[in-house]
């Protein structure tokens, strides 16, 4: 079977592998360069099935109200009217309650437990280096009221056996002992130690050369125009080039999904929201993290990549603007000069944003759509890097008609309200119900 996979971030590049791991012939198009040069470049770097969780909870929206009025907010939202905004906003607000929590944390955790176990097998087969390791994440309590709410992702994480670490300062400073010198400045902890961390971008490009060995074609430089529909299906896509057929198609193309599936009357709720991060070399290991903490207070990460440290947080609503805010500089470069003082070179710091795409109710969009030979890969928000072995693992299962290891029905674009789809009509494309 011929498998075009458009977009070749870390989702895109790890459902190519495992398309072509059973048989398939893959070819991926992308506009940039090469593999994992947006979303997947300079994010966090935790691979965190343990933090899975929704940001749509019981409270956000009052709490939304509190972080935008201080000095270092994990949250902005540009004030300029945007019907698409404001649209994926009231969707986040109505799964802000105990019930659609408790479910959507679920999903999120079973599709990341999956994606951690599959990232086992692939690292066994593949034996690649991106500065990984396997010690853990710290989510880090500054408040009472912070070690009250984490009870209840607890009792999730007990549902589904996975293990943690409920710590109070000094089990805290035994997992990351640089925190000894700042211990004054949380009270508790939660560890999970099953969670890794690792260099995204390092990854997929090493993925890119496993996947060519395979036999798959990578086609980059070049931008996707449009899709053409005949007989209600996908019949090619095309680029500024040319058209490329296939007998599947894949929209793996994080934020970017939207205004290519808007062309043929699917309306994804994936909004683009942007985070921002920074990377310093390390100069003094003993002052630094030794894996992955997470500041509950910003909503900020910290973690070491073996000689650097990257600080990557805040969600900033403001559309497909990728300009670079000083002052979201300023909030992670705080984070890190609050815990770790004295780790790195804070001189060096390499600034980076990148667009997350959101769903509103956290969960990413795996599976089919109304249109019979084209599927959906995208909606992974931050945790596209923990979730992208099993979302691809996952896919490819499903495009080949294999049974899957778990459940997925709840993870398409079929949990939205019915999506409009786009039959061929002569010289025109019409949405219809």
């Amino acid at each position: 079977m011929q498998v075009l996979v458009l977009g070749s971030g870390i989702i895109g590049t790890t459902t190519a592998y495992y398309l072509a791991l059973q048989g398939h012939q893959v070819r991926v198009i992308d506009r940039q360069a090469t593999a994992g040069l947006e979303t997947s470049f300079a994010n966090a770097g935790q691979i965190s099935p343990g933090y899975a969780a929704p940001w749509a909870a019981p409270g956000i929206p009052f709490k939304a109200i509190k972080w935008m009025l201080s000095k270092h907010s994990p949250l902005i939202v540009n004030p300029k009217p945007d019907w698409e905004k404001m649209k994926f906003i009231t969707r986040m607000f109505t799964q802000c309650n105990e019930k659609s929590y408790t479910t959507n944390k679920s999903r999120m955790l079973r599709l990341a437990e999956y994606s951690r176990l599959s990232l086992q097998q692939l690292n066994l087969d593949t034996g690649l280096d991106y500065d990984n390791e396997e010690k853990g994440t710290l989510q880090l309590f500054r408040t009472r009221k912070q070690v009250l709410a984490a009870q209840k992702d607890m009792a999730i994480l007990d549902k589904f056996n996975m293990p943690y670490e409920s710590l109070h300062v000094n089990g805290c400073i035994d997992a990351e002992p640089a925190l000894a010198r700042v211990k004054h400045k949380f009270i508790a902890g939660l560890r999970l130690p099953m969670d890794q961390t690792g260099d995204c971008y390092k990854f997929t490009d090493q993925l890119v050369e496993r996947c060519r060995k395979l036999g798959v074609i990578f086609e980059f430089n070049t931008e996707i125009k449009s899709l053409k529909i005949e007989n209600n299906q996908i019949h090619s896509v095309v680029t500024e080039t040319q058209e490329y057929k296939a007998d599947k198609y894949v929209v793996a193309m994080g934020s970017f999904s939207n205004k290519l599936l808007k062309t043929i009357g699917i309306n994804s709720p994936v909004y683009p929201v942007k985070g921002y991060s920074i990377t310093v070399p390390v100069i003094n290991p003993d002052a630094s993290p030794v894996s992955t903490i997470m500041d509950e207070i910003h909503k900020v990460a910290i973690t070491r990549l073996g000689d650097r440290i990257r600080v990557a947080g805040t969600a900033e609503l403001n559309g497909h603007n990728l300009e670079l805010n000083e002052k979201r500089r300023a909030t992670v470069r705080h984070v890190i000069a609050d815990l770790f003082p004295d780790a790195a070179n804070m001189q060096q710091d390499e600034f980076w944003a990148g667009l997350r795409p959101m769903t509103p109710d956290g969960t990413p969009m795996v599976g089919a759509t109304d249109i019979p030979n084209l599927y959906l890969n995208t909606g992974h928000g931050t945790l596209g890097w923990t979730m992208s072995f099993g979302s691809g693992r996952l896919l490819a299962d499903i495009i080949s008609g294999n049974k899957t290891d778990i459940r997925y029905d709840d993870l398409s674009i079929h949990r939205y309200k019915k999506q409009k789809r786009a039959i061929e009509k002569p010289g025109r494309l019409i949405p219809v119900g």
